[in-house]
């Protein structure tokens, strides 16, 4: 208990801001290609589905090393492999800025999944090591802000960044700024020696309960949608609105702005009682089924698309936090196994949608990756409807 509270006072929210800059980054980095995937793809003379590979690899390595890396590190010092991931983020970064082809990018954008697993799966549960249990919440939430933040800020930032020196100046960007979070999570955490790690057989275990099966289903079919459609979200605005990169900056900094607002609301609406997040992911579906395939129509403008990327970004910015409380209200007694499997089905989500929608952009058009996301989104809702009692915990 002793070292337990000499952490808190060596650490406190000095780290926690730490730690919140380590999950803005490697979200931003995860994210970065989505507002540059016309100038990649033209720049390494690629379709924009392949181009699309940038997004999918990191998820999908992302699922595998969310668990893995906590086992790999031991008995490790989480302050040093903390730091060590985002050095070795900062260093795939900033290769990536000169990637000669696309298969050199899509080689080091696997370094960059290693990252994103390993660090969520070392972040998640730091808060309650580093203040006091009476700020435990609002540390969690700062941790987790790393998410909003990066899609109001770090997404938008890129793609100006983009727009004005061209997309490897927006990828050494994010290097240098990994390289400075490194070192202040070297300098600015405590000695923070491994808890009990989740072991494999339970995070297995937890299959067995339908209530987590649903939830995953309603994760895989929701996340993935969205991302078949995302990904492609600036080549989609160029169709929709004929904008250039400023208006798009600005079209997304919208949408990172309404998915905060979208966080804050479901997060309140879904601590409303256990069936909470059900009712909450109800109304996100609904509304994503309407407007994912909506911007596969070009007709209206600027004035149209906008008004469709602010629903998309307020309905989407509730899934993390309403997703993740259907799945720890399915199994109350091991959250943290819960969240183990929550956070490799969402980054295996990402994949997959980044890659279904790839596929359909090369094989049919730009629009049949909206309807196919609209029809995975549909899906979800469907799971939702059909298990009126999902939410609450397996009996």
């Amino acid at each position: 208990m002793n070292a337990r509270t000499n952490a808190k006072v060596k650490g406190g929210w000095p780290a926690v801001v730490a730690v919140a800059a380590g999950t803005f980054s490697v979200v931003t980095s995860e994210m970065l290609p989505v507002g540059l995937l016309t100038p990649i793809g033209s720049g390494l003379g690629v379709p924009a589905g392949t181009a699309g590979l940038t997004m999918t690899v990191p998820g999908l390595v992302a699922a595998v090393a969310a668990p893995a890396v906590p086992a790999a590190a031991g008995r490790l010092d989480r302050r040093w492999v903390l730091a060590g991931l985002m050095g070795l983020l900062a260093a795939a970064n900033l290769l990536s800025a000169a990637a000669p082809g696309i298969e050199v990018l899509v080689g080091l954008r696997v370094l960059v999944g290693v990252c994103i697993g390993g660090v969520w799966a070392v972040a998640a549960g730091l808060a309650p090591r580093l203040v006091p249990e009476r700020s435990v919440g609002p540390a969690t939430s700062l941790v987790f802000s790393g998410i909003a933040v990066a899609s109001v800020l770090g997404v938008p930032a890129g793609t100006f960044a983009g727009g004005l020196g061209g997309w490897r100046v927006a990828f050494a960007a994010v290097g240098v700024l990994s390289l400075a979070v490194a070192a202040a999570l070297a300098l600015l955490l405590p000695p923070l020696p491994p808890e009990r790690a989740v072991r494999p057989a339970e995070v297995a275990g937890l299959l067995r309960l339908p209530g987590v099966r649903a939830g995953l289903l309603v994760v895989l079919l929701l996340v993935t949608g969205h991302f078949a459609g995302y990904t492609f979200v600036r080549p989609v605005l160029e169709r929709a609105s004929g904008a250039g990169a400023g208006l798009i900056s600005g079209l997304l900094l919208a949408y990172g702005a309404a998915g905060v607002a979208g966080n804050f609301l479901a997060g309140t609406a879904a601590a409303r009682g256990p069936r909470g997040p059900r009712r909450v992911l109800l109304v996100i579906s609904a509304a994503l089924a309407v407007v994912v395939p909506a911007m596969s129509v070009p007709a209206g403008g600027a004035v149209v698309a906008g008004a469709l990327v602010v629903a998309w970004g307020l309905a989407y910015g509730g899934v993390s936090v309403a997703t993740q409380g259907l799945l720890t209200a399915s199994a109350p007694a091991a959250r943290e196994a819960a969240s183990a499997l929550f956070v490799s089905a969402f980054n295996a989500a990402i994949a997959l949608g980044a890659l279904l929608g790839g596929r359909a952009v090369d094989a049919v058009s730009l629009p049949a990756a909206l309807w196919l996301g609209g029809v995975l989104v549909a899906g979800a809702l469907g799971v939702l409807v059909s298990r009126p009692g999902g939410g609450s915990a397996d009996r």
